[in-house]
């Protein structure tokens, strides 16, 4: 409830029933537009602690405060603003007149006027105290009534109840004025033998039998039922001559019971017996018993904690649910020990001190406390606890104070509650998330809803195929019997006997059991559930999923036969250690031994309690143990493997020479987890190397000389290997490349031809054969350097399907004329963040060796598609789910076989015959595809052909589009003065580089050398740019040359050109700011707008 009016503020739910109804129509129209009188009125009696109402208008419109709820009855749903007479219709004719009277300026108070009502607890006549006053207007009309009202049913019922108890105290006290006869009690003399010798009246009145049935005759015989604890004790007062005294139940001989209370004295007769009909004390004193009992019980029944204390604060009573939250409460003599209670503000975290708590309010004030917020440490040091605390004060019937009532709502678990379901809300949706993907990816492959009441399953179309149902009946609804017969048969009573546990204990359910699927196979799913009962306990509702278990069910199986193969094996160990001729053992990752094989014991003569922990020590050399110990802790403390050769002594006293290597054994993290020892004996190896000491001195020499040779053989073989795969992608070009070759020198001469005939309308034509021809060589031999790995590489958003058209005709020159290339580039591709290079020579060599498959020719096929690995396919091809485009090479070769599959990424492993391959072209391929973020798989038959798949994750992005080149008059002038040294070693670059910046309007300054274009650099001439060849004679490379500028000239900018960039040459291919790289061949307007923007940079 928000945005009470004002005067509304502290009514409690009075207050929100008045802001929640709708008062469109109703004759006071809305709460904004009542009189001030009203809202005055009516706030005093929604924050008055007595049962008021406000009888307001004409009408007598109804309103009432909290206090007054249980008098309402079934009337307080919709009490609150009718009319007087409606509400109390079965009162109004008794109401009236006295209204009247108020209105008439008459106010009266009635006390314990008895009025029969329709109230919460059924009609019944009750007593009420009521007092009627009037309320004026601010024009001193009369606006309405006060009612204060006061239900005294309880205590005219209890007056009542007393005088009657007083009546029979002075009934009583009369009887007791006489002896015997007239004496409050019953009277028997009994002798010796328990004839009953005489009795009172008041006996004989208990008794009811006429005199002569009773006396002279024996007590057993008159009174055969007797309790046989009464019986007891009047033989023993009998005997010892003792007073007994007894109070039991006895059931006269007409069938009257009664509780009596006995007294027996000796007497000289015999026995004198006094005793009285105690019923009525007893069923008062029960009921008062039963009466405490309800009120504890009921105080104990409520969920709020209850504290009541008397006028001075000191605790008279709580119930348990108050002992719940604050433990037993310590005593309070006054109000004042409320200041040891540990009571915080949640909003401040300010301690309460004794008079703010609710109770001394309620004492000190009168105040009444409705709903306040406190947190508190309770008195037993438990956790801290939250409640809503209410207090009130009791007064008596002269409204003094005479105590106070709390009552504690314990809302910790409800706050708690609220916030964890907030987070529970949160992860709900997570889970709905989840179940969402699991839906999507296959885990969950089927949900049901049970109606239990109705015995109705309805299941989904992914269920009903789990079970081999029909999926319409799924949706019309199935009796348990029709979901469970494609169950197997051996399955079905355990389903059924969990099933029954499910539905009676209710709750979480979850069951593996095997299904009879549309092909007729049998398979493993597991059903999860949750079985929600009813208020009255019974099963309502049983929703739920099924999710296929069969490949889970498979891998528990593979890890219960791991386990018994890795007993298996730890038996086989220790069978092992225990037979071979050396000492083994096992240490913690702290260097304690646990464990060491038979030899050991055999060798040393010990036994397991002798060497445990450090115990080994007793079998070293005394001299030699400090370095041996210091040595194996820093082994224990760094990780590092120990080897060292010391003696250890035997069960003969020998000491004997032992190679001692220790191995670290760690888990996945690296850590280490213990350490496995051995201990060889090298007594025998010892003699040997003397013998073989001088025999090894010439020895060493001729392996040395071997090992020499041999290496100058392998480095011969590899050099032949890097020359036969270049020589493999050589061959297919040189064709072409000489063709190209023809062209421009062809064009160049005829050039030269019409130009000395004077015939230049040809000329053109001619020049654009030779720069067309030209071109296309840059271009061819940018391929070929990008194959080698001669340039700068990084990884680039690249599109590879652009990639691979660029490639084809490279790879059409190179696999030659008898093969058919076909390239199928999927629409709408993803880009893939790649080294474009690698990626070319990664596909140039997928295509060589797709050539090589098929040596009477055939056709390749290279193709490009998205795809998407879901966690299935993806664990299938060992990487993580997810987006990839695949780039696949497909031959109509041989194929592999199995086992050539299995080792066709293995370095060094090749099919072709010695000579015709490095081994290392799959292996590369396979690194770089890794490094990649991707995978590479192949899929081959033996004489049906192999695909070769790269699988590239997608980049979310654009690829990067090649930058166009600008025409020759898109090429800017210099400004004044700019000048540019120019360092190349030919001349005829360097010729070609100065002519286009004169052209511009540079000032050019050449150098053949670094040296001599070093001494330029450190001199004072203006230098705007430098531009150098990267491969340079004089000492200096021109990266090198280049930094030893930069010394003198901090922001020289600096532009390399070059047949091939080599690493080194420009920091392993990370260029500086102010540097940039051009490759040869270049256009002279790319060279005009390269200078230009590096020297407009700044």
């Amino acid at each position: 409830m928000t945005d009470l009016p004002p005067f509304l503020a502290g009514g409690g739910e009075a207050a929100r029933m008045i802001a929640e109804r709708d008062w469109s129509g109703h004759p006071l129209g809305p709460p904004e537009t009542w009189p001030e009188s009203l809202r005055t009125a009516l706030s005093l009696v929604l924050n008055s602690p007595e049962s008021m109402i406000l009888a307001w208008g004409p009408d007598l419109h109804f309103f009432f405060n909290e206090t007054y709820f249980p008098l309402l009855g079934p009337r307080l749903p919709w009490a609150m603003g009718e009319r007087f007479d409606r509400v109390w219709a079965d009162g109004w004719e008794q109401a009236k007149p006295i209204i009247d009277e108020a209105f008439a300026g008459r106010s009266r108070r009635f006390e314990d006027l008895p009025w029969k009502l329709a109230t919460d607890r059924g009609e019944a006549d009750t007593w009420w105290s009521f007092s009627y006053s009037r309320v004026l207007d601010g024009e001193g009309r009369i606006a309405g009534l006060f009612i204060f009202t006061n239900e005294t049913t309880k205590r005219v019922r209890a007056e009542e109840c007393r005088r009657a108890v007083e009546a029979e105290l002075r009934a009583e006290r009369d009887r007791a004025t006489g002896v015997l006869d007239n004496m409050g009690e019953a009277f028997a003399l009994l002798d010796r033998d328990f004839r009953i010798l005489d009795m009172n009246a008041e006996a004989l009145r208990m008794d009811t039998r006429p005199r002569e049935a009773v006396v002279g005759r024996i007590q057993w015989e008159v009174y055969p039922d007797m309790d046989p604890e009464l019986v007891r004790l009047q033989r023993r007062a009998m005997a010892e001559r003792v007073p007994v005294v007894l109070e039991h139940r006895y059931v006269w001989p007409d069938g009257r019971a009664a509780w009596i209370d006995m007294r027996a004295y000796p007497v000289s007769e015999g026995l004198a017996v006094f005793y009285r009909d105690v019923t009525a004390r007893r069923e008062a004193a029960d009921a008062s018993r039963r009466s405490e009992a309800l009120l504890a019980a009921t105080l104990d029944a409520l969920p709020v904690g209850v504290i009541i204390a008397d006028a001075q604060g000191r605790i008279v009573r709580d119930n348990a649910a108050n002992r719940a939250i604050w433990g037993v409460p310590p005593e309070t003599p006054d109000w004042t020990g409320y200041g040891e209670w540990k009571g915080y503000w949640p909003e401040t975290g300010q301690r309460l001190s004794a008079e703010e708590w609710g109770m001394a309010r309620a004492l000190l004030h009168g105040e009444t406390v409705r709903g306040e917020l406190v947190e508190i440490a309770p008195f037993d040091g438990g956790p801290r606890r939250q409640f809503l605390n209410n207090a009130a004060p009791i007064r008596d019937a002269s409204g003094a104070i005479v105590g106070g009532v709390v009552a504690e709502l314990d809302v910790t678990e409800r706050i708690a509650v609220e916030r964890r379901l907030r987070e529970s809300e949160a992860l709900a949706r997570e889970h709905a998330e989840r179940v969402q993907l699991a839906l999507a990816a296959g885990a969950i492959i089927g949900t049901w809803f049970w109606d239990v009441t109705a015995d109705r399953f309805t299941v989904d179309e992914a269920f009903a195929r789990a079970f081999g149902l029909d999926p319409a009946l799924g949706r019309v609804g199935l009796s348990l019997e029709q979901v469970v017969e494609t169950v197997h048969p051996d399955d079905k009573a355990g389903l059924a006997r969990a099933i029954e546990t499910a539905i009676e204990r209710g709750g979480a359910y979850a069951h593996q059991y095997r299904v009879r699927r549309a092909d007729g196979h049998y398979y493993w799913i597991e059903a999860n559930g949750r079985v929600e009962h009813g208020r009255d306990g019974a099963p309502t509702r049983f929703p739920g999923v099924v999710i296929d278990v069969e490949e889970r069910r498979a891998v528990a199986a593979e890890r219960d036969r791991a386990s018994a193969l890795a007993r298996e094996k730890a038996v086989e160990f220790e069978t092992l250690a225990d037979n071979i001729p050396v000492l083994c053992w096992m240490a913690r990752a702290d260097g304690h031994i646990y464990w060491y094989n038979r030899g050991f014991y055999d060798y040393t003569g010990t036994d397991f309690a002798d060497m445990q922990g450090w115990g080994w020590d007793v079998l070293h050399d005394p001299a030699l143990l400090p370095a041996v110990t210091a040595r194996w802790r820093h082994s224990i403390e760094t990780g590092e493997r120990f080897e060292m050769t010391f003696p250890l002594k035997g069960a003969d006293g020998v000491f004997r020479p032992f190679l001692t290597r220790i191995v670290p054994i760690r888990d996945e993290a690296g850590a280490v987890v213990r350490w496995f020892g051995t201990n060889v004996d090298i007594t025998e190896q010892r003699a040997a190397q003397d013998a073989l000491r001088e025999l090894n001195e010439t020895l060493e020499e001729q392996v040395a000389t071997r090992t020499r040779a041999l290496m100058q053989t392998e480095e011969a073989l590899r050099q032949s290997q890097k020359m036969e795969a270049v020589g493999q992608l050589t061959g297919g070009i040189a064709h072409d490349f000489n063709n190209l070759l023809a062209g421009i020198s062809g064009s160049l001469e005829l050039m030269q031809t019409r130009i000395g005939q004077g015939r230049l309308k040809d000329v053109d034509r001619y020049m654009g054969a030779a720069q067309g021809a030209a071109k296309r060589a840059a271009a061819l031999t940018h391929r070929l350097l990008a194959f080698s790995r001669r340039q700068t590489l990084d990884p680039k958003p690249t599109d590879v399907n652009r990639l691979v058209f660029g490639m084809e005709e490279l790879i059409r020159r190179t696999v030659g004329p008898t093969v058919t290339i076909e390239v199928v580039g999927a629409a709408g591709l993803w880009p893939a963040l790649v080294d474009p290079p690698q990626l070319e020579n990664a596909l140039l060599n997928l295509c060589i060796n797709a050539r090589d498959a098929m040596p009477e020719g055939g056709r390749i096929t290279i193709e490009t598609a998205n795809k998407w690995l879901d966690e299935h396919a993806a664990r299938r091809h060992d990487m993580p789910a997810g987006p990839y485009l695949s780039l696949c090479v497909t031959d109509t070769g041989t194929g592999m076989s199995p086992d050539v599959i299995a080792k066709a990424f293995d370095p060094f492993f090749t099919t072709k015959p010695t000579g015709q391959g490095t081994g290392l072209g799959l292996s590369m391929i396979y690194g770089f595809a890794k490094q990649s973020g991707g995978q590479v798989r192949i899929y081959s038959e033996v004489g049906q052909g192999t695909t070769m798949c790269l699988y590239l994750p997608r980049h979310h992005g654009a690829a990067v589009e090649p930058e166009p080149l600008g025409p020759l008059v898109d090429a800017p002038r210099a400004e004044q003065g700019e000048t540019v040294l120019v360092v190349d070693d030919e001349p005829t670059v360097r010729m070609l580089v100065t002519e286009v910046l004169e052209d511009l309007g540079y000032t050019a300054i050449e150098a053949a050398d670094s040296a001599s274009g070093l001494k330029v650099l450190q001199s004072d001439v203006r230098i705007d740019l430098l531009i150098t060849d990267v491969g340079l004679p004089g000492g200096m490379n021109g990266r090198q040359m280049a930094d030893a500028g930069r010394v003198s000239r901090p922001a020289l900018k600096i532009l390399f050109i070059t047949g091939y960039a080599e690493n080194a040459a420009v920091g392993n291919g990370h260029l500086e700011p102010g540097m940039a790289v051009l490759t040869k061949p270049f256009v002279v307007e790319t060279l005009g707008l390269r200078i230009k923007e590096m020297i407009a940079r700044g």
